[in-house]
């Protein structure tokens, strides 16, 4: 099975019971209409709700349907590199469990990605909450401050990416919030794609303002760090026919 896919789904949940059937119909309407072929990791975070009783239920109806369950709540980046490291399809989509992503927008990641090893969504237009959206924005001001870097929305769960994309997102707490700008320092091209973002309905958020702030500049001084000790050197290969090169030459 694995050498027909096109497509692995990674969703990271933390007690979103109610949210997944929900999230798997509007899942399954979007890969009929596009025509892939996928599976669909989902990655419980410690669930304590019956969420993954609820991705177990989905499994025996439909085979394409995978469950990854930590014993304990261990975060965002953790799910995420777990389900990572599960796919096994060359293109590699990722999404959170609470709806407000929408699956839809998946097709329009993918015709980006033609030109491009990721394309990573910027919700257009924020439906959270004022000081969420106020907060989000100055988190993204201030990332792009230290790191340079210029990303619209750095913490948009909805992402495509290439299978070899992974590699460059190291298996630290907070580097979720970084993808865009890893994957550039490690020399993949990104591009942004406008997408769709909804308020969200059912469950609770899990995100406050600040339970965040400060593990968020921690994490955004590990990045700077990681950019600035990057080895770049300026490589060519020397065809048999050139000239020696160094002292002594000649």
């Amino acid at each position: 099975m694995s050498g027909e896919l096109e497509l692995s789904v990674v969703v990271p949940m933390f007690n979103e019971v109610d949210n997944v059937p929900l999230l798997w119909g509007e899942l399954e309407a979007a890969l009929a209409k596009m025509g892939r072929r996928a599976e669909i990791v989902f990655v419980d975070d410690g669930s304590t709700d019956g969420s993954g009783e609820a991705v177990q239920a989905l499994m025996k109806r439909d085979t394409r349907v995978r469950l990854l369950s930590f014993e304990a709540n261990a975060g965002l980046s953790a799910a995420f590199k777990a389900g990572y490291a599960a796919a096994r399809a060359p293109i590699v989509v990722t999404m959170d469990a609470d709806l407000q992503n929408d699956p839809a927008d998946v097709e329009r990641l993918l015709a980006a990605l033609g030109s491009a090893d990721a394309a990573v969504g910027y919700r257009e237009r924020r439906r959270d909450r004022w000081r969420k959206r106020i907060s989000s924005r100055i988190a993204n001001a201030i990332r792009n401050r230290v790191t340079g870097d210029r990303v619209r929305d750095s913490a948009c769960s909805l992402r495509v990416m290439r299978r070899e994309c992974l590699a460059a997102i190291p298996p630290f707490s907070g580097m979720h919030r970084f993808v865009p700008t890893l994957l550039r320092l490690a020399g993949y091209r990104v591009v942004e794609v406008p997408v769709n973002h909804r308020p969200r309905g059912l469950g609770r958020s899990k995100f406050g303002i600040w339970n965040r702030a400060w593990p968020a500049f921690l994490d955004l001084l590990v990045v700077r760090w990681m950019m600035r000790r990057t080895v770049r050197p300026r490589i060519r290969e020397i065809a048999p026919s050139d000239p020696p090169q160094g002292p002594g030459a000649g």
